[in-house]
């Protein structure tokens, strides 16, 4: 990245930062598939695992090709952002072999048995799944109230000491749930809570939780961080430095949750054309939104650009744009007696699909839909689904790239 140079676009730093010249001048930095790395003598090599010198030793503990994504993140979720004194905010970002890795880290490294993590409904089905199927063993329990309301928010706080995290997935899998993260983080802060976000489906590109000053920002940088569907990773980015190079990492080294040279190369390739990408995402899904909305087979639509939904206005405050996830359930799927065939309803649309491709994961340039109920939620019980708002006959779409017109029909021809 250039030293004395000031980067006034963020493509610009999606495409530059974190770029560091190799030895033999590389125009990209290469995919250093190297387990270990030699030292010039064994006084080398103790520096190096004392910390007295920085250098690699281990692809497990850091890796060239590594290090420019973790880099390339942190820059992109700090641009434009200031610390309190008014100086370009630094954070510390930490590459994963994926996105569940790097929750584990997030949990493992900040929360032991007796505390309590704090959420909402309408999770990503692994993360729910993590919270209730592993922390309890670890004596870790969560609480899950809807935090759009502040004041149950406020209430719940004041009534468990016992509550150390904060953590907020918005917009939120699969209902596009959106919480208000200026507001949740002054709450959780003046009550000593660790405050996290997971930005994945907004990306850096749409929204910037540490503007908020909020603790850590997650991503599957699987999805539209990477953009083609072609490597799984997470990262985990923090404000606390010192904490991210100690504790974090340690934490990080010893659960084994790496990734690995070439993984990360796909994703630093991904990410110089987030801003491109998803400007045509954004763009798409406003048409499929409105689409959908006006379609007679559709009973509802959570889209955060439709003035129809709850959350419309929170968006708004803390993102530059709706985005490009959405999800709507089909007319005669709804629980509420109109047609009621809900599970196979949902099937039968996804199966009809002819261009749209049937999948899970999100953020790929392709559109991709999938039915959270019998896919990405299955083990979720049924009724904490609905109790969530993920109905058997909802339908979650990732609206990709292509021509507009297309995407269209492929949708009318499946309603129909």
């Amino acid at each position: 990245m250039p030293k004395d140079f000031d980067f006034t676009g963020f493509s610009s730093v999606a495409i530059h930062s974190g770029h560091e010249q190799d030895a033999n001048y590389s125009h990209l930095t290469p995919i250093y598939a190297s387990s270990t790395y030699v030292f010039d003598d064994a006084e080398q090599g103790m520096r190096r695992f004392n910390g007295e010198e920085k250098g690699y030793i281990y692809s497990r503990w850091g890796n060239p090709t590594m290090t420019e994504a973790e880099e390339k993140i942190s820059a992109l979720e700090t641009f434009g952002v200031t610390d309190k004194n008014g100086e370009q905010l630094k954070v510390k970002t930490i590459l994963h072999a994926s996105g569940m890795a790097a929750l584990t880290t997030l949990l493992v490294g900040n929360l032991k048995s007796g505390d309590k993590v704090l959420t909402h409904f309408s999770l990503y089905g692994g993360m729910q799944e993590l919270l209730e199927k592993v922390l309890p063993g670890l004596g870790i329990e969560t609480i899950i109230v809807d935090l759009r309301d502040l004041n149950k928010a406020e209430k719940e706080i004041k009534a468990d000491k016992k509550i150390k995290m904060l953590y907020l997935e918005t917009p939120a899998n699969p209902t596009i749930q959106c919480v208000d993260i200026e507001e949740l983080t002054r709450l959780g802060k003046q009550h000593n809570l660790i405050v996290a976000v997971d930005n994945t489906f907004a990306t850096p590109y749409l929204q910037q939780p540490f503007k908020y000053g909020v603790d850590y920002v997650f991503h599957s940088t699987t999805k539209f961080l990477n953009g083609h569907g072609t490597a799984i990773g997470g990262a985990l980015s923090g404000i606390d430095i010192e904490h991210m190079e100690t504790r974090m990492t340690k934490v990080h080294r010893l659960l084994g949750g790496n990734s690995n040279p070439f993984d990360a190369f796909l994703l630093v390739q991904g990410m110089k054309t987030l801003e491109v990408r998803m400007e045509r995402h954004c763009h798409n899904a406003v048409e499929v939104a409105g689409f959908l909305e006006q379609h007679s087979a559709v009973g509802k639509v959570n889209y955060l650009g439709l003035t129809s939904h709850p959350d419309h206005h929170t968006s708004i405050k803390q993102m530059t744009h709706p985005g490009a996830m959405l999800s709507f359930e089909l007319k005669d799927a709804r629980p509420d007696g109109s047609g009621g065939r809900g599970l196979e309803a949902g099937k039968n649309f996804i199966d009809k699909l002819q261009m749209c491709v049937r999948a899970v994961s999100l953020g790929t340039c392709d559109t991709l839909l999938s039915h959270p109920a019998s896919m990405t939620h299955y083990g979720v019980p049924k009724e904490k689904r609905e109790q969530y708002g993920i109905t058997d006959g909802l339908i979650r779409m990732s609206v990709g790239i292509e021509n507009i017109a297309d995407i269209l029909n492929d949708l009318d021809n499946s309603l129909s």
